[in-house]
């Protein structure tokens, strides 16, 4: 039987925008919505949209980076708050974060040494015992401990971000956040860190949460999708389902939006521009750039709903 890892239900992130003389608060912008998912222990869980859906933000809540305004995070069956600073110790023990940016992501003043090291000291572990996980760790990622002497500067992009996933896994994290791992490398490059990352699944058994633009890299290595759009689930199913058979019209466009080499078919752009500021409860918050919407699309909340074994967000689709 498959063990969950993690469960997260409910989650609403808001940021405060203030104005006025006096810098009061006018009112609120809402990343994520009333989010809720899980993750198998071993499982590969894509999420994907477009810049600004709230996906980064998604990934920074979980692990603390970003504050929860509502929701619930279970992990390993223990119930825990991300505000509590004893719980957030714990929820950073087994879920760490690989970064978008292989090149702000790592302090240049530091040796990689240094880099690797200081995560460990902090956890109690020491100069001894540390330097054996670094080596372990290197070594998974494919990197020698000749790196160790030198500063981030001396490295190409693909073995920074090396280096990012090895300063993720030298804690022994049971879940792996990728955020955008690969798309600030060449393609070559980004095959090679995808590799690393499928490797390290393989050989330890942690979960990934990988975020990422590309449809061609979720179709190869994840298990189910996680679609959003203005911080709203629009869809969620096993990966091969979804991309074959997509319910929700936002997810068919970004399918369309995929380059091919095929002249006849060229991709798809989507029109219009999505509208940060669009109430829940005026309907489906993609309706104003849906070329399929209907009349009731915009007159009531719309939720999750499954036809064919996925979720979707979508009432054309759906039973009634």
């Amino acid at each position: 039987m498959t063990t969950e890892a993690l469960k997260v239900n409910g989650l609403s992130v808001r940021y405060p925008l203030r104005g006025g003389v006096l810098g009061r608060i006018q009112h609120f912008f809402t990343a994520v919505e009333d989010l809720s998912f899980s993750l198998a222990e071993g499982e590969v869980l894509a999420i994907v949209g477009e810049s600004g859906c709230g996906k980064s933000t998604l990934a920074q809540a979980l692990v603390g980076l970003a504050p929860w305004s509502a929701g619930k995070l279970t992990l390993f069956g223990e119930a825990l708050n991300p505000a509590s600073r004893k719980d957030l110790k714990q929820i950073r023990s087994q879920m760490q974060m690989v970064f978008q940016d292989p090149f702000s992501s790592l302090n240049p003043r530091q040796t990689i040494s240094e880099i690797l090291i200081y995560p460990l000291l902090a956890r109690g572990f020491s100069r001894g015992e540390s330097a054996i996980k670094i080596e372990k760790t290197l070594a998974l990622v494919g990197l020698s401990t000749d790196v160790l002497s030198r500063f981030p500067h001396a490295f190409s992009g693909g073995q920074r971000q090396r280096i990012g996933i090895a300063r993720s896994l030298v804690l022994s994290p049971k879940i792996l956040i990728c955020d955008e791992v690969t798309s600030a490398l060449d393609v070559s490059v980004q095959a090679q860190v995808l590799q690393v990352l499928d490797e390290i699944r393989r050989q330890e058994g942690i979960s990934l949460i990988f975020i990422s633009h590309d449809m061609q890299v979720v179709r190869a290595l994840a298990d189910r999708v996680l679609v959003m759009y203005l911080g709203q689930v629009m869809e969620m199913g096993e990966v091969s389902r979804v991309l074959a058979s997509p319910k929700h019209p936002y997810t068919e466009a970004l399918i369309k939006s995929i380059p091919t080499l095929d002249r006849s078919a060229p991709p798809e752009i989507l029109d219009g521009e999505w509208v940060s500021t669009a109430p829940s409860s005026t309907g489906c918050r993609f309706a104003p750039r849906c070329k399929k919407r209907i009349p009731a699309c915009t007159e009531k909340p719309i939720d999750l709903v499954s036809v064919d074994f996925v979720l979707s967000r979508c009432l054309l689709n759906r039973p009634f």
